[in-house]
């Protein structure tokens, strides 16, 4: 009398039999990116080939000197104003979260006028703020003035520069520190309040190191944003990048290869930051990020757990 096999050795048979992984076959990306290729030769092909670039001028203005002046006075706009800004960003934005609605008031007001209006009309008004105030001094109010200056003299091109890029950039830094404050639980601040810590140290030692984390990568997109916003003092003639450019070409006339000078010093700049961003957002996301799993390990394991065997062999079956 034959027996036929049961139900587990049945089951036992059908599961160790090997599982063949077959990838899927992704066409629409391969279409995809030999057209991207194909259109990246075209572009770069056409850029190198064409003689009205005059490459031949952009390697010999790529480092003149004018241009390296312009550099120098761009990279120092850059890193002044960008002080101005997230030191003035912090203190507003304290005051932004004061319980005093006057101090409160007069931040948002503030926020308000500096974002509402062009940056380049708050360079031209710098530039020309002798016409309204030919003397500024410090006194008392409706008294003697114990100190004054002629607003020319104290008010130069790099001054009203300044003045315009960082305290413009100041009224954007507000509300990005305010945003990563506000990330912070609550309970912290009510548990180091119990401690019998005082606000600005709270601040300082809680508040801040955390808020870091949210506040770092905007600041580092503010940051290469204003490298190309410095550009915009061209409105009041302070020597820069662009306005080397420009004073070049005015002389020679070579208008499209001194501007590619001008685009590629700046698309270097530019690079240099982006990199320092990725590593200082990494240092502050320490303890914050996870390892990301092996895709092709997880999926081996979950496949053995799901439809091979209880051993890495495939022994014992699971259902």
């Amino acid at each position: 009398m034959s027996s036929s096999p049961g139900p587990a050795e049945t089951r036992q048979e059908v599961n160790t039999t090997p599982i063949k992984a077959i990838p899927v076959r992704h066409y629409g990306r391969w279409v995809a990116g030999v057209i991207i290729l194909f259109l990246a030769f075209i572009v770069i092909r056409s850029v190198v080939t064409n003689s009205a670039l005059q490459w031949s001028v952009v390697g010999q203005f790529l480092f003149d000197d004018r241009i390296l002046n312009g550099v120098r006075n761009t990279l120092l706009l850059t890193v002044i104003s960008m002080a101005i800004g997230i030191v003035g960003g912090v203190l507003i934005a304290v005051m932004r979260l004061s319980p005093n609605p006057l101090m409160s008031g007069a931040a948002a007001i503030y926020v308000w006028l500096l974002r509402g209006t062009p940056l380049i009309t708050q360079l031209i008004i710098w530039n020309f703020l002798a016409l309204a105030y030919s003397r500024i001094g410090l006194g008392i109010p409706f008294g003697p003035t114990f100190i004054s200056w002629d607003t020319n003299t104290l008010i130069t091109q790099f001054t009203a520069s300044l003045l315009g890029l960082g305290l413009n950039e100041a009224a954007y830094m507000a509300e990005i520190v305010r945003g990563g404050i506000q990330s912070v639980d609550s309970g912290q601040l009510e548990a180091s309040s119990a401690l019998g810590m005082s606000r600005a140290k709270t601040l300082r030692r809680i508040v801040l190191p955390q808020a870091m984390r949210v506040i770092i990568p905007p600041t580092g997109n503010e940051t290469i944003s204003m490298l190309k916003t410095t550009s915009l003092v061209v409105a009041i003639g302070y020597f820069e990048l662009m306005v080397s450019a420009q004073t070049i070409y005015a002389q020679n006339y070579k208008t499209v290869p001194i501007l590619i000078v001008a685009a590629a010093w700046y698309l270097f700049m530019t690079s240099v930051l982006t990199v320092a961003q990725y590593y200082i957002e990494k240092y502050f996301a320490r303890g914050t990020t996870r390892p990301q799993p092996q895709q092709r390990k997880w999926g081996t394991r979950m496949l053995g757990f799901r439809f091979g065997s209880g051993s890495a062999q495939g022994g014992g079956g699971v259902a």
